[in-house]
């Protein structure tokens, strides 16, 4: 807190007043009333009561109508140095009787009284253990003493300093010049002012590999400007920062192997490929960007683009994805073994979502893993089979046919389908009996209600299921795998039925549909591993 007398210059400074965050703008008089104010835009603009005006003077400026307020000195909290953060946080707190005794030690050849001694010896000794820090919300605002830092926790491997009063990049700078060791830094929901102009050289963040920026109002620019000071950096965080990628990053970036741009919804296509050649970058996550297409222009159908060549894992949750053509131009990416891609139009619109699941496995060839749910061989082959079977009548409609001399689709067919040439290799073109009467996939009258029990898993509750009459039974499998979290490889299905007491029948064709084996509503499947 700071008296009314406030004299010391503190625009610009970080301030916290009942819990709420806010920057100082003013300081000085505002008639008719007595005495000192300070103007503060507050983060939140709803705590505020106006625009930094006062019966029509204005004092400052605010981004937001409601975002200031006039506030006395002593209401406002200008925060603790890192030093004392740490010490209030990590610090033996209480003494016991015995340290706190007069004690008589030895300096030289002279007796000296001291008092709690040991604690002192303690505490240091406890803060230089010290290699993960969190001082969240603890209302840092700055390093403290030059060198206490280093001289009080040298062995900080990992610092969580997020939501403080810190105003600058220059006083994490001061304070991670301290930290040689420092390898994990997370400044999420500081408003810092960073420096322009060119970098000075690297060093003070020379073991930095992960730099978490969310939420503090960064510019791509000062990315860029920050990150050439971490030359090993390999994951950084930069969710909801209203970023624009306005420039490629050169001679920065190089080892960076995750980057989060998550809500940052002023990003588009085209700013991702002044991204697309950082080399190491294997994961992606761009969540909630309100992304509705991608393509690659580089590369044809069946191509690879020599875009993201190292990348392995892309986050794409929560967009505007609504076209099929999207998915197959993930399949033009070299290393891709990872998918998110859950609450887009595409995934949403239908109500099938085991067909979706089964349409994205198909046409992305080497993905292993979707919406973090593995993908076993025997689903691949199942999801393929039937992308194959579902697409067959349009396949033959577009010049594709059984003789493989004969077999011509069209440029229209090919585009919207690229891997189903490679699928007829890979199994067999589709032959007529397959393609005959395509049914509508969930009609109501085709559902059934099945009752489902695990003979041999007594733990198991029987649960009942609404299943369509035409699923197969690789879809029966793949829909128990993720319910009972057990391998589709490993499950056997049967199924008994009120109409034929004591007997069952295996459902041994995974290509088969439960109409298939006459399953009707009432009956029950039987599930064993």
């Amino acid at each position: 807190m700071m008296n009314d007398t406030l004299t010391s210059d503190v625009i610009g400074r970080r301030v916290e007043v009942n819990g709420e965050h806010a920057t100082v703008r003013f300081s000085g008089v505002v008639p008719p009333m007595a005495g000192l104010w300070l103007g503060v835009e507050w983060d939140n603009p709803e705590r505020g009561k106006h625009d930094g005006s006062h019966e029509r003077t204005v004092y400052f400026k605010c981004r937001h109508p409601t975002g200031g307020s006039f506030i006395r000195p002593n209401k406002v909290n200008f925060g603790v140095d890192f030093l004392t953060a740490i010490k209030n946080r990590y610090a033996l707190e209480d003494e016991t009787e015995e340290e706190g005794k007069e004690q008589i030690v030895t300096i030289g050849n002279k007796p000296v009284e001291t008092i709690g001694f040991d604690s002192v010896v303690k505490q240091q000794s406890q803060l230089s253990k010290l290699q993960e820090v969190s001082l969240r919300n603890c209302a840092v605002n700055g390093p403290g003493d030059k060198g206490g830092i280093a001289k009080a926790c040298p062995n900080v491997r990992s610092i969580d300093l997020s939501k403080n009063l810190l105003s600058s990049w220059d006083e994490v700078v001061d304070i991670a010049d301290q930290l040689k060791h420092l390898e994990v830094l997370n400044l999420s929901e500081n408003k810092l002012k960073f420096p322009s102009g060119s970098p000075p050289p690297t060093g003070t963040f020379s073991a930095l590999k992960v730099l978490v920026l969310n939420r503090i109002g960064i510019t791509w620019t000062e990315v860029l400007h920050c990150a050439s000071r971490c030359p090993v950096l390999e994951k950084l965080y930069l969710e909801s920062n209203g970023i624009v990628i306005s420039e490629r990053p050169t001679d920065v970036l190089q080892t960076v192997k995750l980057l989060d741009l998550s809500s940052n919804q002023l990003i588009d296509e085209n700013q991702l490929f002044l991204i697309a050649y950082m080399p190491r970058l294997e994961q992606l996550i761009l969540s909630d960007i309100g992304l509705a297409s991608i393509h690659f222009p580089d590369a044809g159908i069946g191509c690879k683009t020599s875009m993201f060549p190292s990348l392995q894992y892309l986050v794409l949750n929560d967009n505007r994805i609504s076209q099929w053509s999207s998915i197959n131009e993930l399949d033009k990416l070299q290393s891709l073994h990872a998918l998110s891609c859950t609450r887009n139009p595409l995934t949403e619109s239908s109500k099938d979502a085991q067909t979706t699941r089964q349409f994205i496995i198909a046409r992305i060839g080497q993905l292993r893993t979707l919406n973090k749910c593995a993908i076993q061989r025997e689903e691949r082959r199942g999801a393929e089979l039937d992308y194959r079977k579902a697409f067959g009548n349009e396949w033959k409609k577009a010049g594709g046919h059984q003789d493989p001399d004969k077999n011509r689709p069209n440029e229209e067919f090919l585009a919207a389908h690229p891997r189903y040439q490679s699928l007829c290799l890979k199994y067999g073109a589709p032959e007529d009996g397959e393609l005959k009467v395509q049914q509508p996939f969930l009609l109501k009258n085709q559902l059934l209600t099945l009752k489902i029990k695990h003979p041999n898993q007594l733990d198991q509750k029987v649960i009942e299921k609404q299943l369509p009459e035409s699923m197969t039974i690789q879809k029966v499998k793949g829909l128990l795998s993720r319910l009972l979290r057990v391998p589709v490889s490993e499950l056997l299905l049967s199924y008994e039925s009120p109409k034929m007491p004591g007997r069952e029948i295996e459902l041994e064709n995974d290509q088969q549909s439960l109409q298939f084996y006459s399953v009707e509503n009432g009956d029950c499947l039987l599930v064993r591993w």
